[in-house]
């Protein structure tokens, strides 16, 4: 966020069930690397789950009177939307096969760490994208108060 904004809402979800999933493989290969025989490949193969834990674990969203703002776990990835660029918004429900993570799908990019509820964006340059969410109607409530309050361009 930038000088004087003021931030309205923030929410982070937690996708336990990556963290559950994730943290059961990443055991199962240091027990491997202890218990069986020690190989590199594993080691490898244990850092990118760890990596892939920490980053795409949680999903959090903001908005000051400026911005839609998505960042995935240590917030090194991350989504910026300008309030002044949306042209519409809705509450939408994913199907289970548009997944986690960040995802292109039939309804544009998806950023996702859980579950099947989101808000998609429909720009004024005409893409779209969804931000999942475990919070849908306080996201809609606050993105609805956001835009009314943000300055036209």
């Amino acid at each position: 966020m930038g000088l004087g904004t003021t931030e309205q809402y923030k929410h982070t979800q937690i996708g336990y069930l990556l963290l559950i999933s994730y943290s059961a493989a990443a055991l199962f290969m240091v027990y491997l690397n202890v218990m069986v025989d020690f190989h590199p490949l594993a080691c490898a193969g244990l850092i990118m789950v760890l990596i892939v834990l920490r980053v795409f674990s949680r999903l959090t969203v903001t908005i000051d009177d400026q911005i839609i703002k998505a960042e995935f776990g240590l917030r090194v990835i991350r989504k910026v939307f300008p309030l002044q660029e949306i042209e519409a918004y809705r509450v939408v429900r994913n199907p289970w096969y548009y997944g986690w993570g960040i995802r292109f799908t039939p309804r544009g990019w998806l950023f996702n760490v859980s579950g099947f509820s989101a808000i998609e964006l429909q720009m004024k340059n005409g893409k779209r994208y969804r931000i999942g969410t475990d919070d849908p109607e306080n996201l809609a409530r606050s993105l609805q108060s956001a835009l009314n309050d943000s300055p036209v361009a």
